[in-house]
């Protein structure tokens, strides 16, 4: 699911991020920083051994991604089973930098796509765990997603573009099998239970691995509330192969059959917009990354002989 919002790239530098802590965090402005990632909304700066610096390089939206994250992730950190950027300070917009920024714990780690999960068992598990402890039901008051976490049938047009663009690249051979996993997926029911917490953006850059399985889950900020089965398509996107059944056995409350059909339209979305993404990179264009390339193939076809169980 790509963003369709502009993209207005801004130039972060080191002397740039320590004369904002001097300004603002003067206890943190003289600890060791490094560049740990550039992602879609913002980019984070490692700093010292177990502090972060998040801060907003794009798109639009990314502020008030930053403060849903400085909001509610403090809350829910305490009861998840993997390690998660738990904001510690937050820096307030300024003339040196216009954007709220944020200090976070540091999760040490791989990302998905560059270290994939092998032990597909304790991965299955690890991942059950981390859901089933994270899909509580949400308080009022609660974030509500951008279309996600809701019905299928909205994206019905986004779909039928992203797998348009995919046959056209050539990245997928025949269409027909990926329309039918669509296809039964909006014909899913659909949930009828409360808005449970959800990370909302489960692809192979937000989850870290170690020694082939999940230590730790990052970017919390499409966070909200709504239908699981956004988040249950990571079953699809992230494990190994023949490692899904596990999963559901092991997420609590088990899934019902609707769910996981929902499931697997959420996943099929996700693997669309990665193989774009991945496309994108092997071309040298602004943005996209190659990495993406390899699970969101292996989703695609791990999803279409899915449909035949």
């Amino acid at each position: 699911m790509t963003n369709p919002q502009p993209r207005t790239p801004t130039a972060l530098t080191p002397d740039l991020i320590r004369a904002l802590l001097r300004e603002q965090h003067p206890d943190l402005a003289e600890l060791p920083l490094s560049l740990g990632a550039r992602g879609w909304d913002n980019q984070l700066w490692r700093l010292g051994e177990e502090l972060a610096v998040r801060l907003p390089w794009a798109t639009e939206s990314a502020d008030e991604l930053l403060l849903k994250e400085h909001a509610w992730v403090p809350r829910l950190a305490p009861g998840l089973p993997l390690p998660v950027p738990v904001p510690q300070r937050l820096g307030v917009p300024s003339g040196r930098f216009p954007r709220p920024w944020l200090v976070t714990t540091w999760v040490p780690g791989e990302p998905a796509d560059r270290a994939p999960a092998t032990r597909a068992e304790d991965a299955a598990d690890t991942l059950a765990r981390f859901l089933g402890a994270l899909h509580q039901v949400a308080p009022d008051g609660a974030p509500v997603g951008r279309g996600r976490g809701g019905p299928l049938g909205p994206y019905g047009e986004h779909f039928g573009r992203a797998l348009d663009a995919v046959t056209r690249r050539g990245l997928v051979a025949d269409p027909g099998p990926v329309r039918r996993v669509w296809e039964d997926a909006v014909a899913a029911p659909d949930w009828d239970g409360p808005g449970l917490w959800l990370h909302g953006d489960l692809h192979p850059a937000n989850v870290l691995t170690a020694d082939g399985t999940f230590c730790g889950v990052i970017d919390f900020g499409d966070l909200f509330a709504g239908d699981p089965a956004c988040d249950l398509a990571a079953a699809w996107i992230l494990l190994p192969d023949n490692a899904a059944d596990r999963f559901h056995a092991a997420y609590r409350p088990t899934p019902d059959a609707a769910t996981l059909r929902r499931a697997r339209g959420w996943a099929v979305l996700r693997a669309l917009s990665g193989l774009l993404i991945a496309d994108d990179g092997d071309q040298g264009l602004p943005n996209g990354k190659s990495t993406w390339g390899p699970p969101a193939r292996r989703s695609l076809e791990r999803l279409v002989a899915s449909l035949g169980q």
